[in-house]
């Protein structure tokens, strides 16, 4: 089990770092090696051997959670990569990969640090994973290998194609549609951000173990899975403003809403409810994501000792 040995969060971090590091290396050699067979199949099987070095670290470490940071940790990496390998017709445009390239360090940066900040150590496993264990090793290592990394992985990889085709042609230089797509993606890192620090600042700091019922938690079940949602919506409008016929790469940002609608809302809300009493009144009146508000009645939030996850 996780935990087994006893982890210093310094040197946690410390042996994380080393994980990603070599990660990085391999997923690196392993894109450059693959380069004939073109930038967007070189970069997968690269992705794909970043994620096998990742698992391997995640076994010998007893601990899935070691996969977590990956989900904001790798698409700037490829997104450079595919930039220092352009296609046909030349380099992207300077500055819309430039704004690409910002709202992507911006979101990723914000993503790892708020999952170090939280992060118990080596000595905890996130209680998705912990559930599989029930299944025995040999499966469990299975599921983690299977679904619970190579499948985030493919998932970020199609959600990162809009990137790819603005990195295929330089097109027509910055327009209208790129400041959307960019007010669109800070934007959404700005409110997951703010829907993070409220959490944290009531939960850690002023009511631990209370519900969160102020801020943008007053007005979605899950505002932080919004702000995901729509990062990723802002990144496929630099695709189509590259060139309409780019806007296949809709598919990630699709693939994403559903990931987090129809698995992630559903797993969390289950977990509320079965822990604390009075959470199913709270969701009924709650959008899941978009925070427009609540329908009907506010239940007494004293009555509902929980905590948001």
């Amino acid at each position: 089990m996780a935990g087994r040995r006893r982890w210093s969060k310094g040197g946690s971090l410390a042996v994380l770092g080393g994980v990603y590091a070599v990660a990085l290396g391999v997923g690196f050699l392993a894109a450059e090696t693959a380069g004939g067979t073109g930038p967007l199949a070189a970069a997968l099987l690269g992705d794909l051997a970043a994620t096998g070095v990742v698992f391997l670290g995640a076994v010998l470490l007893d601990n899935t959670s070691v996969y977590d940071p990956y989900w904001s940790v790798m698409p700037l990496p490829l997104a450079l990569w595919w930039h220092f390998h352009p296609g046909a017709e030349g380099r992207a445009d300077p500055w819309r990969f430039g704004l690409v390239a910002f709202a992507l360090g911006i979101w990723g940066v914000r993503l790892t640090a708020n999952f170090i900040r939280d992060w118990a150590g080596l000595n905890h496993e996130d209680w998705r994973y912990t559930a599989y264990r029930r299944l025995g090793r040999a499966r469990y290592w299975l599921v983690s290998l299977a679904g619970l990394q190579m499948m985030p992985t493919l998932m970020v990889f199609g959600a990162m194609l809009p990137v790819y085709a603005v990195t295929r042609q330089p097109g027509p230089g910055p327009g209208v549609l790129d400041g959307l797509a960019a007010m669109v993606a800070l934007g959404a890192a700005a409110l997951e951000t703010a829907a993070d620090e409220q959490k944290r600042r009531q939960r850690i700091v002023a009511a631990p173990g209370t519900l969160v019922t102020s801020g943008l938690w007053a007005r979605s079940r899950h505002p932080n899975y919004f702000g995901e949602v729509a990062f990723w919506w802002g990144l496929f409008a630099f695709a189509p403003a590259v060139a309409w016929s780019h806007s296949w790469t809709v598919v990630g940002a699709v693939m994403m809403t559903l990931l987090f609608w129809r698995v992630s809302v559903p797993l969390m809300d289950r977990r509320m409810e079965s822990r604390y009493p009075g959470y199913r009144a709270l969701a009924a009146g709650l959008p899941a994501m978009v925070p427009l508000g609540r329908r009907g009645g506010q239940p007494d939030p004293a009555s509902l000792l929980a905590a948001n996850d």
